[in-house]
């Protein structure tokens, strides 16, 4: 079941319900793709109709981020886990390295994709790794598209993990599906994470809802202008969606 929020609909259900469904998807060979939504995603979609539909035609959007998960209560009245990327990467990699399920990373650079290999290597021994593939950081030509997608498919990989950052991975599964066929995940910021490149906020940041304090003191330059517009931006739609239910009651 999705719920809509703003922009975005959302899906709803326990940690382990998303772990489970995800986990279909790849038994079905399912070429679809996955969502993890936060407050960027969700301003993105608001601003950008056509970004919008993409996402909302996922097969799963996850409610990443402490403020997708408040929104829901406060729209919904629902009480819905948190369905973080950063902790979805780490049990869905133990989940396949339990079934022997080949995964393939796309994204990133080079040296983070190094990276990831001595990472997988090192923590989820046995597991299958399809491929790793560090993309040009510039639009693909269809030809190159379609050797990609051939590569992906050839490599005998049955879950793909896309770390482009939103919102071009999104836009990339989406111009992938049915043609990737498999299940696709937008992991974004989780996998540098994940490999030690980047530090995660400590647990009561991420309780707190100041998750994006703490990279925000990372990367200054980079994320200030976005943090400082787009939460702002986030807490008037809020407000304004709430109001809006509560005298007309949509």
């Amino acid at each position: 079941m999705k719920k809509f929020i703003i922009s975005l609909n959302i899906t709803t259900g326990s940690y382990q319900m998303f772990i489970d469904n995800i986990l279909s998807l790849i038994n079905e060979i399912n070429s679809c793709y996955i969502c993890v939504a936060n407050v960027h995603m969700l301003v993105e979609a608001h601003n950008d109709p056509e970004f919008a539909s993409i996402v909302n035609k996922a097969a799963i959007t996850t409610p990443d981020g402490m403020p997708l998960v408040w929104s829901m209560n406060l729209l919904h009245g629902i009480k819905q886990d948190r369905v973080a990327g950063m902790d979805l990467l780490p049990d869905l990699l133990t989940e396949t390295q339990k079934q022997k399920i080949p995964v393939y990373f796309y994204g990133g650079t080079q040296e983070m994709l190094d990276k990831t290999e001595q990472f997988m290597y090192t923590n989820y021994p046995g597991s299958v790794i399809a491929g790793l593939h560090s993309p040009p950081f510039r639009p693909l030509t269809k030809i190159e598209e379609d050797y990609v997608a051939e590569k992906i498919n050839k490599s005998g990989a049955r879950l793909l993990f896309v770390a482009l950052g939103c919102p071009k991975q999104e836009k990339w599964m989406a111009s992938m599906k049915g043609r990737v066929m498999m299940p696709m995940i937008g992991i974004g910021g989780a996998l540098p994470v994940m490999v030690g490149l980047q530090k995660r906020a400590p647990e009561w940041f991420q309780k707190a809802s100041l998750e994006w304090l703490f990279r925000l003191s990372q990367e200054p330059k980079r994320l200030f202008r976005r943090y400082a517009v787009t939460n702002t931006k986030f807490l008037f739609l809020l407000f304004s969606a709430k109001v809006r239910q509560l005298l007309f009651g949509v």
